[in-house]
């Protein structure tokens, strides 16, 4: 049986969330518990990132785009962000950037669809941090990626410990 200090407690601190402006979903990241990323997706047009646990939002990050950033991933080197389903394949500690997790473009899709304009589709899709030189919240502005998607190296940190390969990402125009 819960004790009536427990319930008092835990009133209290949903309280002092709620008057934060926090709710227990968003305050997750801030305080130290590790929530389940289930799902991430990324809105091109709004240029946000959002991390899910089971379709709940728990974080939401500013990021930057390939050069090119509208309209789908059509050939290597047309420095677009690839549109789709994809999921995460590897974490690289040892990135040209600070962190990166992979992403699985191209899918056999994205495959069929270049062959048949005779066209390479790329490959080397990332979600990573900054440049040697650029620290902590620091970020390049606008979009300046070959078609990756780029955060600051504090948000690639708390990304890269949470998400795991496998996870699904969705990535919207």
């Amino acid at each position: 049986m819960i004790s009536r200090r427990i319930l008092l407690a835990g009133g209290a601190a949903l309280t002092g969330l709620s008057a934060c402006g926090m709710t227990p979903t968003t305050s997750k990241l801030r305080t130290g518990q590790h929530p389940q990323v289930t799902s991430l997706v990324v809105q091109k047009s709004k240029r946000r990132l959002l991390l899910l646990d089971r379709g709940a939002e728990i974080a939401s990050f500013g990021i930057a785009l390939g050069r090119n950033p509208v309209g789908p991933k059509e050939r290597e080197g047309d420095g677009r962000t690839p549109e789709g389903s994809y999921y995460i394949t590897r974490l690289n500690p040892n990135s040209h950037y600070h962190l990166a997790l992979g992403i699985s473009y191209p899918s056999t899709l994205d495959v069929a669809h270049a062959r048949a304009r005779g066209v390479s589709p790329g490959g080397d899709i990332f979600i990573h941090g900054q440049p040697e030189g650029v620290t902590g919240a620091q970020r390049i502005q606008g979009d300046w990626t070959a078609g990756c998607i780029a955060v600051s190296n504090q948000e690639i940190e708390r990304i890269y410990a949470l998400v795991q390969p496998g996870t699904p990402i969705l990535i919207q125009a």
